[in-house]
């Protein structure tokens, strides 16, 4: 029995296949439309087992906020092409719809949800069939609270959530601290929230870091003293790079290094504990003002306030209970 072009442009209309994919589903099926989208749906397994290796780097990110719920979730596919795709993110934002409907609490719920009687993971089979690429849902992430706010960055890359303890504020202020969220990628609302074993971290790293800078400081000083540039003997290929030059000398090279091991050992021998301690935890508190996104600098505020104090400044009970964010290029 022939395949008509009717029934080619149904099957296309109804399951988003290609033209020939549609002409030869049918023809196997024997023009049985029930049996051809099988045939289209166990492709879509066949190309997605077949990618299973691929890397599937880009993709959608996309966030809805409703009410006290908010969602994020990333659709991942292999290339950019694809990603733009109308069907591609009309899947993304079917997916994220009926994940907010349902106030999902985890990725491996979203993909067992239903969408018209289909399973979302069905679903993304299908899609990967229709395109030929690997795609799986990589990300998902929500927020509850008494106000919540999504904010999806130009190009469908990157998203973010903020909740919000406090209802009734106008929307744009919860927007500016969704697109600062987007913006600075902070680590935690407050310093409370950031892990004592981060901020040890952080102090540990500040501390030899200050260290190395004060013994430099009294290397170079030294050098300086025995008229011999820091710069031109900070490494051993400077300092045979220079020579050549005729800016230092074989001698100078000699009493360089004498100069740089004498004082490096003498300095870290003898460092102030006291005013190392004091730097380092100066370092930290400017740590902690950078990742925490209320102590952050305001991205929207003209006159240098932190969020924390824009957001006082509208409400002084305001405050954010916790944020998401979802970025497909990892920062």
């Amino acid at each position: 029995m022939a395949v008509t072009m009717a029934e080619i442009s149904k099957l296309r209309q109804m399951t988003g296949a290609g033209m020939m994919d549609c002409k030869k589903a049918l023809t196997e099926a024997e023009n049985d439309m029930d049996k051809a989208i099988e045939i289209l749906r166990k492709k879509g397994q066949a190309v997605a087992a077949k990618r299973e290796d691929r890397n599937a780097a880009e993709g959608c990110v996309l966030a809805q906020s409703v009410g006290e719920y908010a969602a994020v979730l990333a659709l991942n596919c292999e290339t950019d092409f694809v990603a733009k795709n109308a069907g591609f993110v009309a899947l993304t934002k079917s997916i994220l719809a009926a994940a907010v409907e349902a106030k999902a609490k985890s990725l491996d719920e979203v993909k067992a949800l239903e969408i018209n009687g289909q399973k979302i993971a069905d679903l993304i089979v299908d899609e990967s069939g229709k395109t030929g690429e690997k795609m799986e849902l990589s990300a998902f992430e929500y927020v509850e609270a008494p106000a919540t706010v999504a904010y999806n960055h130009f190009g469908n890359k990157l998203a973010t959530l903020v909740a919000f303890n406090k209802a009734g504020i106008a929307e744009q202020v919860y927007k500016n601290v969704a697109m600062q969220v987007a913006a600075m990628n902070p680590i935690a609302v407050d310093e409370c929230n950031v892990s004592e074993e981060v901020k040890e971290k952080e102090i540990a790293v500040a501390i030899e870091k200050t260290k190395a800078e004060q013994v430099q400081k009294a290397v170079d000083a030294a050098l300086k003293k025995a008229g011999i540039n820091p710069a031109h003997v900070d490494s051993e290929d400077h300092m045979e790079s220079n020579k050549a030059k005729g800016w230092i000398t074989e001698e100078d090279i000699v009493k360089a290094k004498e100069i740089i091991a004498t004082v490096s050992a003498e300095k870290a021998a003898n460092l102030p504990e006291a005013m190392i301690q004091n730097i380092a935890k100066g370092r930290l508190g400017k740590f902690l003002k950078e990742v925490c996104l209320l102590n952050q600098d305001d991205v929207t505020s003209e006159d240098k306030k932190t969020v924390r104090e824009s957001l006082k400044a509208v409400d002084a009970e305001l405050s954010v209970v916790s944020f998401k964010r979802v970025n497909l290029n990892v920062d």
